[in-house]
């Protein structure tokens, strides 16, 4: 769910976002001079067909998904939510998880500080064999300290995150374990670089990469002061390959993350998911009001 600029408040044993006013930065000023964009299609999602629709509790799944391959077993979909988060990481004080990951079996999760004041984030690497291993970036100047998403390049050896609030790019890292230049057992991440948009984004809760140059991101941002939109689901063009060094890329509006629901209210659109082996993309939602503990799943293929 979201994470800087928000308040929790809970109800019914579920922790619900409640946000308050985010400070000016300057890529908002940036966004202010970039202008509004128009998403691709009016209706649906550009290049994509809804192939069926499902829903998962919000406590288990109303943070992210993944699909994992196993070394030797069945691919599966694996889903976080704020019941995903173990005791003694919360006790820790590491207490969001936000749109996980996996590559060659291994799991990456994305851990925040429970408070705007932290100075670092983690990542949770749980290998194959179930081992678990901490990775910690200590923030940079002028970085905030969310952690809402994680994305392994299809090489594994590069990793991307994003901040919450406008931002005018996303993180890069080395991958950890899979990439030779981090520890083998936990320790410390350093940052490698920036995909440097041309195009500002707000609050954005997953991104998953299609191919090793295309990412499907999801923004929970409804104020169409960015994008003429509300909740645009958003494609990020790379000018190349991920290689650890600082990268331009591409924003294109598809569309908007369906907001269906028998209750009204605000919706939160959260993580994504590109199954690599079955073409499936997943988008996620949280539902509005009442139905809050429920969040939906929307699944597409891509149009031929």
């Amino acid at each position: 769910m979201a994470a800087a600029g928000a308040a929790v408040a809970v109800s019914a044993g579920l922790a619900l976002a409640v946000f308050l006013p985010a400070p000016a930065t300057p890529a908002a000023a940036a966004a202010r001079a970039a202008g509004v964009t128009r998403p691709l299609s009016a209706h649906g999602i550009a290049g994509w067909r809804q192939a069926r629709s499902y829903t998962e509790p919000t406590l288990t799944a109303g943070e992210g998904v993944a699909t994992v391959t196993p070394r030797h077993g069945t691919p599966y979909t694996l889903y976080r939510g704020l019941g995903s988060i173990s005791i003694p990481l919360a006790v820790a004080g590491w207490q969001h998880i936000g749109d996980p990951d996996s590559a060659r079996g291994y799991i990456f999760d994305d851990y925040q500080w429970k408070a705007s004041t932290g100075t670092s984030k983690m990542y949770l690497v749980t290998t194959p064999s179930g081992a678990q291993y901490q990775y910690v970036h200590t923030l940079v100047t002028g970085e905030l300290y969310n952690n809402s998403w994680v994305a392994v390049s299809p090489s594994t050896r590069w990793t991307l995150s994003g901040e919450w609030n406008t931002m005018t790019h996303l993180q890069i890292y080395p991958t950890p374990i899979l990439n030779r230049a981090t520890a083998r057992k936990g320790g410390s991440l350093r940052l490698a670089g920036y995909v440097k948009l041309d195009h500002p984004v707000n609050d954005i809760q997953g991104c998953d990469f299609v191919t090793a140059r295309r990412l499907i991101c999801e923004s929970d941002d409804s104020t169409q002061t960015l994008f003429s939109n509300a909740k645009p689901l958003l494609e990020v063009v790379l000018a190349r390959k991920l290689n650890g060094h600082s990268v331009a890329g591409h924003v294109i509006d598809l569309g908007s993350i369906p907001q269906r629901s028998s209750c009204t209210g605000t919706f939160e659109a959260e993580g994504d998911d590109y199954d690599t082996a079955t073409g499936v993309l997943r988008v996620s939602i949280i539902q509005p009001g009442t139905c809050a503990v429920n969040t939906t799943f929307y699944e597409y293929k891509a149009r031929r």
